[in-house]
This record gives structure tokens, sequence and C-alpha cells, in this order.
């Protein structure tokens, strides 16, 4: 694991990805479905992606989160059974829009990011 943190070994090592892919941050951006800035902050280690954005960078690097975290040297606490239950139940929620379940979710994902560190 990088010296400066997770977040900017993760972001290193999707930056590596994408550079052995020869696709520019834009292209890549674009194929991920993110913003250019906000890639370009996961990719300097400025922000954490939540899952959600981290398995669609994953998709267009074809690899798997797991490999992504692999290769920025960081080792993933197992998904509790009760997490599972919580995503499967924002995602089927029909009361929701998409947009309000994918917002929901990063909520979710940044609490649980931060107690986790926070037991670190």
């Amino acid at each position: 694991m990088s010296p400066r943190g997770p977040a900017s070994a993760l972001g290193e090592a999707i930056r590596r990805q994408r550079e052995l892919s020869e696709v520019s941050m834009r292209q890549f951006a674009s194929m991920a479905g993110i913003s250019n800035p906000y890639l370009s902050q996961i990719e300097r280690g400025l922000r954490e992606p939540s899952e959600r954005v981290l398995e669609a960078i994953a998709r267009s690097l074809e690899t798997s989160t797991d490999e992504l975290y692999e290769a920025a040297g960081i080792v993933r606490e197992p998904v509790a059974e009760d997490e599972v239950g919580t995503r499967e139940a924002i995602e089927a929620d029909d009361r929701l829009t998409g947009r309000q379940r994918r917002a929901l979710l990063e909520v979710y994902d940044s609490f649980l990011a931060v107690n986790r560190r926070s037991r670190s």
C-alpha cells in the first residue's frame, strides 16, 4: 500500500491501468460515466470513489474491483451480510429514482468508509 494512504494508492493503480490501456483521461471518464475532474481527483488520491464508481471504472478497464484493490496493495474486509441486505433494499426501492438510489448508496458507502477508517 502507498505510504500516502489507500485513496492515493487506489488512484495510482487506476491511473496506471488507464495509461496501460492508452486511453486519455477525458475518454476514460466518459467510458466510466463520470466527470473528467472527478476522475482526476480519484487518480490523484484526493477523492475515494464509491463502490459503484469503482465498479464502473473496473468495467471500463476490463478488470475487477478486487484486482484494482490488489494492484493498490489494499486488503479489503469481507462485505457483511447486513451490508449486502441494505444495498439490495436501497437498489430495490422503486419509490426512489435511480439518481436518488445512487446518491443514497454513495452516502452509505462514505459512512462505511469513515467508520472503517476510525476503527483502524
